[in-house]
């Protein structure tokens, strides 16, 4: 068997960044910047009130409370060359530019709120309830390095900067497809043998999840030519394939029938548990990725987790290595096969400690659905005390 860290460093090594393109903003939220993004102004472009108030000479207002004249109005976006005087005072509404001659906003709660005259009770420094040019970025600054994740913050950002299009890795389109003669769509009735399909329901929304672009392909029965016409279908949309199923030991393992005569496609057994069989490799002429996981439900859950999600990583151009952990202390002890990393299906507590959940069979999908995180035990342990401190991946 492989371990799980050589696998990882395979699938790493051969998937490759998704190749820049450039798209409108409204389709960026999850692709990540492969430019550079340099504002060409200042923000905010010019000094504006941060409040509703008055704008005012900080001297007039020294001696508070005191009453000004009211000279006139200023609305957010009037581009009037307006002037306060000595003496003198204007309302102004929040985001309107400061006028000439003013320094300070005097927030109305401060004030009798009049129109024609007003009476200010407090006095204010300079530059109070300002937002001064610059103040957040100034133009020339970079507001966003290549390889940020574009989130709703750095599109405010883009947008604020005046983009309407960005150069991005786009988010991966992943095509997931399941094998087994034994399983049904959900909300079809169930012959005997069969079950219903969810791993496919599971992966899909892992990879959206992760950054990806899911989708579901349907089942195929277990059967090497079908499996091979719905791949070749699906290379067309898809920058990765995700399989379940068909890739042990046993007799109608559609995939690795499929794949393995291309010689572009490894099957290994992997030292994990669960999901030792594991396979992955490249297809068609653009080098398509495949991950074969396996059919049980947990298993392929698990696959993705370790090996599938850090790749989706390393293609939308982030950085990309073995799924983070936490520390964590184990409230009840642990056993674990030796020669296998095990991946126990567990509930992490905000105190910082974590319980394993009673069942952790590979195909007890509604335990998986209870857990939030799985405990990490090394390849050489056999048994953890209560108490002990343990790697813990979040889920």
């Amino acid at each position: 068997m492989r371990s799980v860290d050589e696998h990882l460093a395979d699938i790493l090594l051969t998937v490759r960044s998704l190749a820049p393109l450039e798209i409108e903003l409204e389709g960026a939220l999850g692709t990540t910047l492969a430019e550079e993004v340099a504002s060409p102004v200042s923000l905010p472009p010019f000094d504006n009130s941060a409040m509703d108030g008055y704008a005012v000479r900080a001297e007039d207002v020294a001696a508070a409370p005191v009453t000004l004249p009211v000279t006139g109005d200023i609305a957010a976006g009037d581009g009037r060359p307006l002037v306060v005087g000595p003496g003198t005072a204007m309302r102004i509404m929040t985001g309107a530019p400061m006028p000439e001659g003013a320094d300070a906003v005097i927030p109305v709660e401060w004030t009798d709120g009049g129109t024609a005259r007003v009476t200010i009770e407090r006095a204010a420094p300079v530059g109070n309830a300002i937002r001064g040019a610059g103040e957040d970025v100034r133009a020339g600054d970079v507001v966003l390095p290549a390889g940020t994740l574009i989130g709703p913050a750095q599109l405010g950002v883009l947008a604020g900067v005046g983009r309407r299009r960005v150069l991005v890795r786009p988010r991966p389109r992943v095509v997931v497809i399941s094998t087994g003669a034994e399983l049904a769509e959900p909300g079809t009735p169930l012959a005997p043998g069969q079950i219903w399909e969810s791993n496919s329901y599971t992966l899909v929304a892992a990879v959206r999840e992760a950054g990806g672009d899911g989708y579901r392909a349907g089942i195929v029965a277990d059967d090497a030519a079908s499996f091979l016409d719905q791949l070749d279908a699906q290379l067309l949309r898809a920058d990765a394939v995700i399989t379940s199923g068909g890739v042990s030991m046993g007799a109608y393992e559609p995939v690795k029938e499929a794949l393995g005569p291309l010689g572009t496609v490894r099957f290994d057994r992997v030292a994990m548990q669960p999901g030792m069989p594991q396979g992955f490799g490249v297809v068609g002429e653009d080098h398509i990725p495949v991950f074969a996981l396996p059919g049980n439900p947990v298993s392929s859950f698990v696959s993705f987790m370790l090996f599938v999600r850090p790749a989706l990583r390393k293609m939308q151009g982030l950085p990309a290595g073995p799924t983070p952990t936490v520390r964590a202390v184990t409230a009840s002890p642990l056993r674990s096969p030796r020669g296998k990393r095990s991946y126990l299906r567990a509930v992490l507590a905000a105190d910082g400690s974590v319980t394993p959940v009673t069942r952790q069979g590979s195909h007890q999908l509604a335990a998986l659905a209870s857990a939030n995180a799985l405990v990490v035990v090394p390849e050489d342990v056999t048994e953890v005390p209560e108490g002990a401190t343990v790697e813990v991946i979040p889920l």
